[in-house]
């Protein structure tokens, strides 16, 4: 009996002391405590993470850390300014005309039948640590020409240990441009670029033709891009290359901010071409590769996801200068103190906002989004529409950031549906009655607590071409009425919808119910409760939904080939101009037709031809009056729901150093500071392991065990005193 209560007691014991040492609830290995790690989420994991196919936000949270395109924007300053990254300094433009003279700056766009960008980059810089450059005593690569056998066993990087390294050289640049063009990479920016760089399609037609020839015997054999000439992209020295774009193209420099222009060794594609590496994950699209501060060490994209410092970080220091304010909000206590800050960053997957949110306000996440799940916990509206943290949110220390994002969701209709589009009238005005019946305010309130603006076309505020109040009404959907916005009545959509030929939801025709399909992957904005409310909105005027989901890729699939009828979408900024919103709509950027970005499929030949004026021009009265006249086009045809311009609202905790909104801006992991120590000190606080209930058990415990004891003793000295 009393090594049964010892042993209750050292149990015990060993919890309290465990407590003590460690929250309970820590979901971090013990070795982590008190090390300078950044610790945050993903909710989405990546699907591609070689630059040269990567186009989604989710994907640029890891990618924009790893490499390093020529140039970035400036961390701090607003309006979005391009800065330096991997070149020496600004590109050099050279305009010329038919006859191949050079131009002066400022000449007419019609007159430019040739730009010329010349990049210059930094010497010195070095990539990563990495197996595809290790060699032996005589130079020659180890790694290179492994059997299949020689793999087994071998499931990441660290299980090739011998690596290597090499200086970044213009070389890369090239190659990796060359590598758009590359026929089982489908980089989805091939068509557009293919407009602009010059040889850039005529490439990529000779490396179809010579894969179809047999020169390539299977779909594993390396494609050596270095044998192919892109007479757009020149090479002048180990540190210059020179890009040849067809006419001008002012928005260009914006391109060479992303990551389809950073640089590419032909050591690495030559390392993960060789046969059974893509069967094992090992492929750039798992693994990345780079020159910048911070490389990928660990990926479970379905856990985690690790980047920690890359020690071969050529450096770089933090911003002096910003905008008002800046200095006032403490984003420039750092000024000019090297980069990065933090040795690690640690992603967890989270599929549910609620976890996601606890872990935040436990400490275990350094910064939060703010979901509708947490919204009221989080954040107080004022009577005039003003946002403050909740006493809760302030009594912690923690900080809201809150930014109009420069992006634009919406719901498609695909113009190639025999139903919603095309260019009839019918169409029209089927789409415009779905648009007045579909209260994005309502949904603005209801499933985003407000933290949005119902959008009139495709661009965002912030970008050139934004027109608030008035001035930048849809009148198709819309009335000026007492000095303020207001969406027409449901009475409008009905009668435009016996004009498209369904009087009461019903073909005028046949009498058949007229059927709107949503497709949709059955998370986010297609889950159940914001279905249901679109069902409500659409049976206003008697329409019926169903809805399609499906997965991703499948999503995708159906997407590409246009076999969706009304779908939910959205678009993020690449770069600070009204181009990358009105190239959504551009005819040749259809889904089908190129697999452009534009997913609606939609054409309007003077749409076109307009948008084909407009991005060759630089901002001004010409360029405003050309973009009216295209939205106002927009607006008329209704490709589009226009959906809603987000506002971004992010939480951090007071240990949390140098964040500002700024979604363009996506290498922003080397400018944030832990403050380690005090995060420590706050994660002990909130967890503290709460023992109370072990002492009352302990207590407890010890009232039924009493008797027994006392019981067992009084036999020990009874069967004593008889033995006497």
């Amino acid at each position: 009996m009393r090594a049964t209560i010892s042993y209750f007691l050292l149990v015990l014991l060993v919890l309290v002391t465990a407590g003590c040492g460690q929250g309970w609830n820590d979901p971090y290995p013990a070795a982590e405590q008190g090390k300078n790690i950044l610790y945050t989420a993903f909710t989405q994991r990546p699907k591609h993470l070689d630059p040269v196919q990567s186009y989604s936000e989710d994907e640029a949270t890891f990618l924009s850390q790893i490499y390093e395109p020529p140039l970035q924007y400036h961390y701090l300053k607003r309006p979005f300014q391009l800065d330096v990254l991997s070149a020496a300094q600004m590109p050099v433009l050279r305009e010329y005309d038919g006859q191949g003279h050079l131009l002066p700056a400022g000449s007419d766009p019609a007159r430019i039948a040739r730009s010329e960008y010349e990049i210059r980059i930094r010497p010195g810089v070095r990539y990563q640590p990495h197996p595809a450059f290790a060699v032996d005593a005589k130079g020659v690569p180890v790694y290179w020409n492994l059997k299949r056998e020689e793999l087994e066993g071998r499931r990441v990087l660290g299980d090739f240990p011998l690596t290597g390294s090499r200086e970044l050289t213009a070389d890369d640049f090239v190659y990796q441009i060359k590598r758009l063009a590359h026929p089982r990479l489908h980089s989805p920016v091939l068509e557009l670029m293919g407009d602009y760089i010059v040889g850039l399609k005529d490439l990529h037609a000779r490396l179809l033709a010579d894969e179809k020839a047999g020169r390539y015997p299977s779909r594993d054999a390396w494609i050596d891009l270095r044998g192919y000439t892109l007479s757009g992209v020149e090479i002048v020295d180990r540190y210059t290359y020179r890009i040849s774009i067809k006419g001008t193209y002012p928005q260009f420099p914006y391109w060479l901010a992303m990551n389809f222009f950073a640089p590419l060794p032909y050591e690495v594609d030559r390392f993960f071409s060789q046969p059974g590496m893509a069967e094992r994950n090992l492929t750039l699209d798992w693994w990345p590769v780079g020159t910048g501060p911070y490389m990928l060490v660990d990926n479970n994209p379905n856990a985690r996801m690790t980047l920690v410092r890359n020690p071969n970080f050529h450096g770089e220091s933090y911003p002096c200068d910003g905008e008002a304010g800046d200095r006032e909000a403490g984003l420039l206590a750092d000024c000019g103190k090297a980069l990065p800050f933090v040795d690690r960053v640690v992603f967890t997957r989270e599929k549910e906002s609620i976890p996601y949110w606890n872990k935040f306000l436990q400490g275990y996440y350094d910064a939060s989004g703010v979901s509708s799940d947490n919204f009221d916990q989080a954040v107080q509206m004022g009577g005039q529409g003003d946002v403050t943290l909740s006493d809760e949110m302030v009594a912690k220390g923690i900080k809201l950031n809150t930014s109009v994002a420069p992006s634009v969701m919406y719901m498609g209709f695909n113009m190639l549906d025999p139903v919603v589009g095309g260019n009839s009238e019918r169409a029209r005005k089927l789409r415009l009655a779905l648009s007045i019946a579909i209260d994005q305010e309502e949904f603005i309130s209801v499933f985003l607590n407000g933290r949005g603006l119902p959008a009139m076309h495709p661009i965002p505020p912030g970008i050139s071409g934004y027109r608030a109040d008035k001035a930048g009404l849809n009148p198709y959907v819309y009335d000026w009425v007492d000095g303020r916005v207001r969406r027409k009545p449901v009475e409008e959509a009905r009668r435009l919808l016996v004009e498209a030929g369904y009087p009461g939801g019903r073909d005028a025709k046949t009498g058949e119910p007229l059927v709107i399909n949503l497709d949709t992957t059955g998370s986010g904005l297609g889950d159940k409760a914001s279905v249901d409310w679109l069902s409500k909105q659409l049976k206003q005027l008697d329409i019926q939904l169903v809805v399609r989901a499906t997965d991703y890729n499948r999503f995708q699939d159906k997407i590409r080939k246009g076999n969706a009828q009304l779908f939910y979408w959205g678009w993020n900024a690449d770069y600070p101009d009204p181009e990358n919103f009105l190239f959504l709509l551009y005819g040749p950027q259809g889904k089908v037709k190129s697999q452009g970005e534009n997913a609606a499929n939609y054409e309007n030949a003077e749409y076109d031809r307009l948008f084909e004026r407009m991005k060759a021009m630089p901002n001004g009265p010409e360029r405003m009056a050309i973009i009216e006249r295209m939205l106002a086009i927009l607006q008329h045809d209704a490709p589009w729901v226009w959906g809603f311009y987000e506002k971004a609202y992010t939480l951090q905790h007071g240990w949390l150093y140098n964040r500002k909104p700024g979604k363009i801006i996506r290498n922003t992991l080397k400018y944030q500071r832990i403050d380690v120590a005090a995060r420590a000190k706050k994660r002990a606080e909130w967890n503290a392991p709460v023992l109370w209930p072990l002492s009352l058990v302990a207590l407890l415990a010890a009232l039924i065990v009493a008797p027994a004891v006392i019981h067992y003793r009084r036999r020990e000295r009874a069967a004593a005193d008889g033995s006497a």
